[in-house]
């Protein structure tokens, strides 16, 4: 596989795949801080980082998702744009990520807080389709911040994801 190809990210994203890797998020999450499971915050912060650089190419959650899951549910694909998904898939990295080092610097505590808030924002998209990341790339958008032709389908995203 070519390097651009692998580095690449889906656009558009079926949502119901989406959705069901937030809820992947969210088991991991819950799982990590009731069962003081601290080596399980390096896989989800792996699963961000593979994702937000391939999509599901390099995820195990993404390519269980996309390959098992999505197709067993028997949904027609609910395409959004992409680039606003991996806006939210970088946001996760920084929550992850952020989770980790705290592991690493002995502050599970804090891990767990970051992890947490991780979990939140997941579980808000697995069960409502809320993708806070989501509606924060529409405001940088709406802002000037990201420019226009990053997401031409991203200018009117309400619409899209209504």
């Amino acid at each position: 596989m070519p390097t651009s190809e692998l580095f690449s990210f889906p656009d558009p994203v079926n949502e119901v795949s989406a959705r069901l890797v937030a809820a992947g998020v969210v088991t991991m999450s819950v799982a990590a801080i009731a069962l003081d499971l601290r080596w399980l915050v390096a896989v989800i912060a792996y699963g961000f980082v593979a994702r937000v650089l391939t999509g599901p190419t390099l995820s195990p959650l993404g390519q269980l998702v996309t390959r098992v899951l999505t197709p067993a549910l028997d949904r027609p694909p609910r395409l959004v744009p992409g680039p606003p998904k991996r806006f939210a898939q970088g946001i996760g990295v920084a929550f992850s990520v952020t989770a980790l080092v705290l592991v690493l610097a002995g502050q599970w505590g804090a891990a767990q807080v970051a992890l947490g808030m991780l979990a939140t924002a997941a579980f808000l998209e697995a069960a409502f389709a809320l993708c806070l990341g989501c509606k924060a790339f529409a405001l940088l958008m709406r802002a000037g911040v990201i420019p226009d032709d990053v997401c031409e389908r991203c200018n009117d995203i309400w619409a899209t994801s209504a």
